[in-house]
């Protein structure tokens, strides 16, 4: 594949983002079935990868077909090693992380860290980039500190060091999660770069997507904490058009989503200990979902509707139920769909 073709690789497209925990196997399925594309693994580390580890972060199912492997470090040379293992193992592309903000992995000089040493991030891209042919993408934020924000050096180097495009959060490490993205940084880093942007940070709804398309240049747009209260996200960005299930429809993606894991973790005991673990954390953000309007969205903007605090749920005992953050009532909800003891969806 030569570089423009790698380039067009990451051009205008929707993906679903590299989510520890979040990005496992049975959920990048479920989102792939509502049009997630170039999902990838959760992050690898990539002396672990190297050493023999990390192999079952690295599966994929034969729908992936465009499935990538995500890897963090700091040494250039690992780094190169565990690409050229991953490509083995079948990813079609890698992603280098530098964007992860976990204290653990800052620490040890990876993952954000990598931002303020602009020079290493370009040595371990370049490194990479020598060892592997497939399309090589980085993970970026817009600096380390709010005082140095330093994410149009870093696009400019990455880009210069062979990377064939940058996912950039507009947010710093140290911010975290908290306040909105700041889109305006990354139109600038798109405007001074050829590769491909793929923005990321608040995609909810259509409008937001509707809004970035039209205030920036950027066309591709990376989907995190969205995709991770509601998998059909991607079928409302591409439709432009808000999907609010029905409490029916809403036990049926949960339930599909238990069936997925099952197939993939096993249903024997062991297996449904596992899957049991996964589905208790989906609802840790299944249950933040909200059908906010585009008159919302309107009130709300330019601040995001993700930074906004859902009003307190209103109708049956399933509507207050599916919205509830106590744990005593996810085991319900497990319990629940172990028995299948909730509303079918009404045939057509």
């Amino acid at each position: 594949m030569d570089r423009s073709e790698a380039r067009d690789f990451f051009r205008d497209i929707t993906p679903m983002a590299p989510m520890a925990m979040g990005g496992n196997l049975p959920y990048r399925r479920l989102c792939r079935e509502y049009g997630a594309v170039r999902t990838c693994s959760e992050m690898v580390l990539a002396h672990k990868l190297v050493k023999g580890g990390e192999r079952t972060l690295v599966r994929h199912h034969p729908v992936e077909n465009d499935f990538g492997v995500q890897i963090a470090g700091k040494h250039p040379e690992v780094m190169a090693d565990a690409a050229v293992i991953a490509v083995e193992l079948g990813a079609q592309f890698i992603d280098l992380n530098f964007g992860c903000p976990i204290d653990l992995v800052v620490r040890k000089g990876a993952g954000a860290a990598l931002l303020k040493r602009p020079a290493k991030l370009a040595a371990v891209v370049a490194a990479v980039r020598a060892a592997v042919e497939v399309p090589l993408s980085v993970k970026l934020r817009l600096g380390y500190a709010e005082k140095k924000l330093n994410v149009v050096d870093l696009a400019q180097r990455v880009q210069e060091a062979g990377a064939d495009g940058a996912a950039i959060h507009g947010r710093t490490r140290n911010q975290r999660y908290s306040r909105s993205a700041r889109w305006e940084l990354l139109d600038e880093a798109q405007r001074t770069v050829d590769i491909p942007i793929i923005g990321n940070g608040d995609l909810l709804t259509p409008w937001d997507l509707q809004k970035r398309r039209e205030e920036t240049c950027v066309r591709s747009f990376l989907v995190a904490r969205g995709a991770l209260k509601k998998p059909w996200i991607f079928q409302e960005l591409a439709e432009g058009q808000p999907w609010d299930p029905s409490i029916a429809q809403r036990w049926a993606v949960m339930r599909r989503y238990f069936d997925l894991a099952c197939e993939h973790f096993g249903d024997d005991d062991k297996g449904l200990e596992r899957v049991q673990r996964f589905f208790l954390w989906h609802l840790k953000f299944w249950h933040r979902y909200h059908p906010w309007t585009e008159a919302d969205h309107a009130e709300h903007w330019p601040e995001s509707l993700m930074q906004a605090r859902n009003p307190s749920p209103a109708g049956d005992a399933d509507t207050i139920l599916l919205a509830s953050p106590e744990e005593t009532d996810h085991l319900v909800i497990w319990q629940r769909i172990l028995d299948q003891d909730y509303p079918a969806v009404p045939s057509a």
